[in-house]
């Protein structure tokens, strides 16, 4: 399901994906509202929702979306003006971001994703959500001393863990993941929820911040 007040870029991303196996869009909205209740009568798997809309807003939208049975997995349509509302969209529940401006194929692949219950973090926004997440010292529980707690939760990973944790911090999808360090998507998945259970992260955002925490990407 699409949901975007801009016809253009619903008849875009429509175009775009009617062409994609075992892909259908099953339902548009110009609104936040609208978007709930075609979600109620479509039952799609994956919503992908524009941050900004008249009625009621993305962020909104997430909570009402979220509160149906089954819900959706919910991707939030944003541009780079928006990593503050991305960084609330995560935090309530979204899948993920993606940028409007997205090829044809990323597009694609973020939907095959987040239907496969998978993340969907834009790459070219991660960096600017982690950089304001470190900024304001949100995304992981604050430490007592600089570096003692990231160090403690490294402590508790593998070595594969470890540079799952780092291409995180990229912002990189599970595929793109498993093509660099040679493992299947299943196996990826997998990991980062190893990661997750024994850093304490909530996301893989958060995650993300605390690669760039403990230096991984250096």
């Amino acid at each position: 399901m699409l949901a975007d007040d801009e016809e253009l870029i619903r008849h875009a991303v429509r175009l775009i994906l009617r062409h994609a196996e075992g892909i259908e869009v099953v339902g548009e909205a110009a609104n936040g509202e609208e978007a709930v209740r075609v979600a109620a009568e479509t039952r799609p798997d994956v919503a992908l929702i524009d941050i900004r809309m008249p009625v009621l807003d993305g962020l909104a939208t997430i909570e009402r979306l979220l509160a149906l049975d089954p819900g959706p997995q919910v991707v939030m349509l944003t541009t780079f003006g928006d990593e503050q509302n991305v960084t609330r969209a995560l935090r309530s529940g979204a899948t993920g971001f993606l940028l409007k401006d997205e090829g044809p194929q990323e597009l694609i692949s973020a939907v095959r994703a987040a239907a496969g219950g998978d993340a969907v973090l834009s790459p070219k926004v991660t960096r600017t959500v982690i950089d304001r997440m470190l900024d304001t010292g949100a995304g992981t529980p604050a430490a007592p001393a600089p570096g003692a707690v990231p160090d403690q939760r490294l402590a508790a990973l593998t070595g594969r863990e470890r540079d799952v944790l780092a291409l995180l911090g990229l912002g990189l999808a599970n595929a793109e993941i498993g093509r660099r360090l040679g493992i299947g998507v299943g196996t990826v998945k997998t990991h980062v929820s190893a990661v997750l259970v024994k850093t304490g992260t909530d996301s893989r955002v958060q995650a993300a911040v605390l690669a760039h925490r403990a230096g991984l990407l250096s």
